[in-house]
């Protein structure tokens, strides 16, 4: 059984021979457009201060070399001037070149695509959070037309990755905070829930998986997203969740969880048995040999300050116990 197979296997609860993994030559293969856009790499500007400008033209910074920062001023000043915006264009199948190479190179591994975000990550930066969340309270029809723009562009971007051979598209929403979703889940499901299915559905038609990750307390809208089509949910923190909380969900439905054991609660306390022992969990509560659950690996230590070899011990009780054989 090649990693795609695997891969196929885990999403459908068909019992692979072994858990999904994204360590130790892993699973996936990734790719993404070549669009031409504003973008820069990150430049130091001094004073330990880092910036980049993004594809949208929005600035970011950061105080390290290695954090992915935040945007600091997005290029979107004023509602007033959102008709007038000029966005990337993702629509000319020359520019998904190298997505098909990376299919061509890669038969064997699951094929993911790179998105930058359904509308809640791409409209938040160009206005910038604080005066985002402002909008959607009081300027929804402005916001509402705004998100409606993107979403056309997320369109074009899902039928040329259909096109190009991927087998699912991935992209961040960080929707949660330590407590709770960031807005009411009301308006959740009265702004977003409907985008989300449509662009679920458009990508299910065309035989590609979603997969979303984000960070935060987001179990508010977890069924939502799983209704929705969300195939994959990757959580870097999912003792925030709680195991016996995403094993419930799973008891709702096909849901797969993607998660390094956490990085929040578990991994900081450098500790190797609590270590193995929260990955044996994982692989108890949220594979049990059927599937519905990637081992993942947290790629920044360095931001965590922590040494490789910490998650090094989750990594090994992964490889060892998240076996076919032992949960037969």
């Amino acid at each position: 059984m090649n990693s795609r197979e695997t891969v196929l296997r885990t999403l459908a609860y068909e019992s692979p021979e072994r858990v999904a993994r994204s360590f130790c030559d892993g699973d996936f293969a990734w790719a993404s457009y070549d669009v031409a856009t504003p973008a820069t790499d990150w430049v130091e500007v001094g004073g330990g201060r880092w910036e980049r400008m993004d594809e949208w033209g929005n600035v970011w910074a950061r105080l390290d070399r290695s954090s992915k920062g935040e945007v600091v001023k997005g290029v979107l000043d004023s509602l007033d001037d959102a008709d007038a915006l000029t966005f990337p264009n993702f629509s000319n199948p020359a520019d998904y070149a190298p997505v098909r190479a990376a299919r061509a190179a890669h038969p064997d591994k699951y094929l993911i695509g790179g998105m930058p975000g359904f509308a809640f990550n791409i409209a938040r930066k160009l206005r910038r959070i604080d005066h985002y969340l402002l909008d959607l309270l009081e300027n929804r029809p402005a916001i509402h037309a705004l998100h409606d723009r993107i979403d056309t562009l997320l369109e074009t971007m899902i039928v040329q990755y259909a096109a190009s051979g991927v087998d699912a598209v991935m992209f961040p929403e960080d929707w949660g905070t330590q407590n709770g979703l960031m807005i009411a889940p009301e308006l959740w499901r009265e702004e977003f829930f409907p985008r989300f299915l449509r662009l679920c559905a458009l990508a299910r038609a065309s035989s590609v998986a979603v997969w979303m990750h984000s960070c935060g307390q987001i179990g508010a809208i977890v069924p939502d997203l799983m209704r929705a089509g969300i195939a994959v949910l990757q959580f870097d923190q999912p003792e925030l969740h709680g195991l016996e909380t995403l094993a419930a969900h799973q008891a709702r439905g096909k849901i797969t969880f993607w998660c390094p054991v956490d990085i929040q609660k578990i991994l900081p306390r450098r500790n190797p048995d609590l270590i193995r022992a929260r990955a044996r969990a994982m692989l108890d509560l949220l594979w049990k040999g059927r599937g519905g659950f990637i081992a993942g690996y947290y790629d920044d230590n360095e931001s965590l300050g922590l040494e490789s070899e910490w998650q090094g011990y989750a990594c090994k009780e992964f490889l060892q116990r998240g076996l076919q054989e032992v949960y037969q």
